[in-house]
């Protein structure tokens, strides 16, 4: 069952909603340019008000608080209080200060994010948040361990691993870091690392088969998409799609 505590408190404007190409839209972003892109400011609506915000970090809807409004929406939906969250490919850490503002004192996030870029301001804001309950983990997630290329991008959202990538990482498997009790078993998955979705469910079965977490994942192609609905429903999942299947594919939640 959904958490009507976490979409209850996301009462905001979608402000990402409305499009820079109308006339309002750039009315609206036309002061944004006035603000330095170092600025630490709150966030202005949503689960995550007050919380604080750098603003260059990434796009201005997260610091409007309207970032992915609809995902969002079915995020806060997933966790609740005491619930530990995976946030794979946490970036500059949106979704990892949403889940440990609602999974609370009792809960922990662990963030993964292989990225440098995104890493430095994935820690500023767990610190400048003063967050106890967020654990970062320097590594991209896979169904093996040890170093990959990684593909870094003048977009940080779109960096993936790739055998010709222009930077080394760190390589881990949720299996793994969960048999040797590195990280605690978890209650939410989120999933969104860029073409790799399928090699960090294989890597995580045994965590998935056993513990039977709320998973919200983000797919990047049809075929991806496609082996990512079927490794679920063969584990006993139901797949709610949360977006249209397009080439680009898709994002759903997975209930066990």
């Amino acid at each position: 069952m959904a958490s009507s505590e976490g979409a209850a408190r996301l009462e905001a404007m979608n402000l990402s909603g409305i499009s820079n190409e109308s006339l309002l839209g750039r009315a609206l972003r036309s002061p944004f340019r006035l603000i330095p892109a170092s600025a630490a400011v709150p966030i202005l609506q949503g689960p995550l008000r007050g919380r604080r915000w750098i603003v260059g970090s990434a796009t201005h809807g997260c610091w409007l608080g309207s970032y992915e409004f609809e995902t969002q929406k079915a995020f806060a939906g997933l966790v609740r209080s005491g619930d530990v969250v995976y946030d794979l490919g946490a970036n500059v850490g949106f979704y990892s200060l949403l889940g440990a503002r609602l999974a609370g004192d009792a809960g922990m996030v662990y963030s993964f994010e292989p990225l440098p870029r995104n890493l430095g301001y994935l820690r500023k804001h767990v610190a400048m948040n003063r967050l106890k309950n967020c654990f970062v983990i320097e590594a991209a997630v896979a169904d093996f361990e040890g170093e990959m290329r990684f593909e870094s991008s003048d977009e940080p959202t779109t960096a993936h691993l790739s055998a010709g990538g222009d930077v080394a990482v760190r390589v881990v498997r949720l299996d793994s870091l969960v048999e040797r009790g590195e990280i605690r078993p978890p209650n939410v998955m989120k999933i969104d690392v860029e073409c790799s979705e399928v090699k960090a469910l294989e890597g995580a079965v045994e965590t998935i088969e056993k513990f039977r977490p709320r998973i919200l994942l983000a797919t990047h192609n049809r075929e991806l998409h496609a082996d990512c609905v079927e490794f679920l429903k063969r584990r006993g999942y139901r797949v709610e799609m949360l977006t249209e299947l397009a080439l680009s594919g898709a994002e759903l939640v997975a209930w066990p």
